[in-house]
């Protein structure tokens, strides 16, 4: 199908004005304008807290990283939204969270304190707090459609996720600590949800990544292949290139920098 005939795509970005403490928001910004540039129409609604849309009748779903303190607050309101979205994610609806939306949309994250925050299942991972933060420019080969690329980004957590039967691997570990520093896994995958500890935020530098839930996202909806036209991509290509040449600068190690003592830490 050509991109002339392709309806309006509607986007859910959940908790924008919570959860947007490494700029996540852009990965949102960024399909929109890539679509806008191809003469594309996407319709993007903020869902906050006590707003309980039907899922199912989005075609993209954003849910971004924040701090443990606003985590929390976004866990005991995501609850009400959980059968949703875990429908949604059934029915095959594109979702992209990272690093505390991925926790948050697996069964459960334990804080360095011992707390627990219970997830919404609809990823099958589990996430505990550990004592190194994971802080350095990271990359991992992703394959979506047959085709694999490197997706670059900038990880900052300290959290160890490991993935169950039902949740393969967003990525495979290039460059940095990915889930855990230990079995080489970056985020997850389950139907079409796709999650990763990967800030910058992770689209604007992977145009590729954007452009393929894009494209998944709208082939679901129309039932038909799709093909984008080209974009001209010299500047995120760039951005990119460098981004990769940074991470692997540290390849083998789990982290580069060292964080100031923060009163409050980062999921």
């Amino acid at each position: 199908m050509t991109t002339t005939e392709l309806p309006t795509l509607r986007i859910a970005h959940l908790y924008p004005a919570l959860l947007n403490v490494a700029g996540d928001g852009g990965n949102v910004m960024t399909v929109a304008r890539r679509a806008a540039w191809r003469g594309l129409d996407v319709d993007v609604v903020d869902v906050g807290l006590d707003e309980t849309p039907d899922f199912t009748t989005f075609d993209m779903v954003f849910f971004q990283g924040g701090q443990d303190v606003e985590m929390k607050v976004a866990a005991s309101d995501l609850a009400a939204k959980g059968s949703s979205l875990r429908d949604a994610a059934e029915a095959g609806v594109v979702m992209l969270a990272v690093c505390a939306g991925m926790q948050l949309l697996g069964h459960r994250y334990v804080a360095s304190t011992g707390d627990e925050i219970a997830g919404i299942g609809v990823l099958d991972l589990e996430t505990l707090a550990g004592s190194t933060r994971f802080m350095q420019h990271a990359a991992c080969a992703v394959n979506i459609g047959g085709t694999t690329e490197l997706v670059v980004g900038f990880e900052n957590h300290s959290g160890r996720t490991t993935l169950g039967a039902q949740a393969d691997r967003f990525g495979t570990v290039v460059a940095g600590a990915g889930n855990n520093a230990a079995d080489g896994t970056e985020g997850a995958r389950q139907h079409n949800v796709f999650a990763t500890y990967l800030h910058g935020p992770v689209l604007p530098k992977n145009p590729w990544l954007a452009d393929a839930l894009a494209r998944t996202a709208w082939e679901r909806k129309v039932g038909d292949s799709v093909e984008f036209s080209k974009l001209d991509d010299r500047v995120e290509v760039r951005n990119h290139d460098k981004a990769l040449d940074l991470a692997r600068e540290h390849v083998g190690q789990t982290t580069v920098l060292q964080p100031a003592q923060l009163a409050r830490g980062l999921s």
